[in-house]
């Protein structure tokens, strides 16, 4: 029998995306599969969508995850949205799915865990007391505070040359209030937000940063949101001395982390050498792929 696909609404948008849901369930009722479709709604984005799919391991290639497909792939479609990206990991079912159904791989990514029970502390104070002429670090919890959020915005556009491959990702437009938003989003889920930034002394600007998000309980893996400098103050070790200081600063206020989880583009070598200098280990890989509407 046909699984009943039941569409859904995420009650309380973003403040930059907005979600479509979808619920398959069999003949009684129970459920086998969803899907989420995550609309972009900020300018420089308002074409993209983002996909998340999961089948049931029982139900799988019954034709759930092809009518799930199908149901985002029209809402997205209907919303006028030229590209759809879905993740996978390397070698998955759902790899295998994606591929099969008109998903063309963009990006590679590697996925990397740094065990707090192997993090040296003494190698860690020696990276972040290293003098960086010109420079000086700062670190704040949540929202970032006020004298510093308008060059912290502005640092954001560090991001806008990271290696995205083939992916339509659209243009990220970083504003204080996106920032302010971003935070309170972590804080609503009850989650801790992290960051470290190089400050250029000459001026008082941000010029770098480093994001960890970690569990508000303190276990568990804290996860690294992103690591950036602006293109004019690289060559200098700021992402390095950031992620360290990122690292200590962790592992003094949340003894119970069990690790850090950090994913890195395969073709931006610089932060992969980073990570690997600080003792991240890969995990898995994963492919990021792309429908064109």
């Amino acid at each position: 029998m046909s699984p009943r696909i039941t569409p859904l609404t995420d009650p309380e948008p973003g403040p930059s995306s907005r979600r479509l849901a979808w619920l398959a369930s069999d003949e009684d009722g129970e459920p086998v599969g969803s899907a989420f479709l995550r609309l972009f709604t900020r300018a420089g984005q308002e074409h993209l969508a983002e996909l998340e799919l999961a089948v049931h391991r029982a139900q799988r290639r019954t034709g759930v995850g092809t009518r799930l497909l199908d149901a985002a792939l029209a809402a997205a479609r209907s919303e006028g949205r030229r590209a759809v990206l879905a993740q996978a990991r390397q070698g998955s079912p759902a790899d295998l799915f994606l591929a099969a159904r008109d998903f063309r791989p963009v990006l590679s990514l590697t996925y990397a865990r740094l065990s707090t029970a192997d993090a040296d502390p003494e190698a860690l104070d020696a990276l972040v007391d290293r003098p960086h002429p010109g420079y000086r670090l700062t670190a704040w919890d949540g929202t970032v505070p006020a004298e510093l959020a308008r060059t912290y915005a502005d640092s954001r556009r560090a991001m806008d040359d990271m290696p995205m491959e083939d992916t339509d990702y659209g243009t990220v437009v970083w504003d204080v209030e996106r920032v302010v938003a971003a935070a309170e989003a972590v804080a609503r889920r009850g989650d801790l937000l992290h960051t470290v930034a190089a400050v250029d002394t000459a001026d008082g600007r941000v010029v770098g940063f480093s994001e960890l998000v970690v569990p508000g309980d303190g276990l568990g893996d804290g996860q690294h949101y992103g690591t950036a400098v602006l293109p004019e103050h690289r060559g200098r070790g700021l992402a390095r001395w950031m992620k360290a200081a990122s690292i200590r600063r962790a592992l003094e206020r949340h003894p119970g982390l069990g690790g850090l989880l950090t994913d890195t583009a395969d073709g931006n070598a610089p932060m992969l050498a980073v990570n690997d200098a600080l003792g991240y280990v890969p995990t898995h890989r994963s492919v990021e792929y792309q429908h064109d509407l």
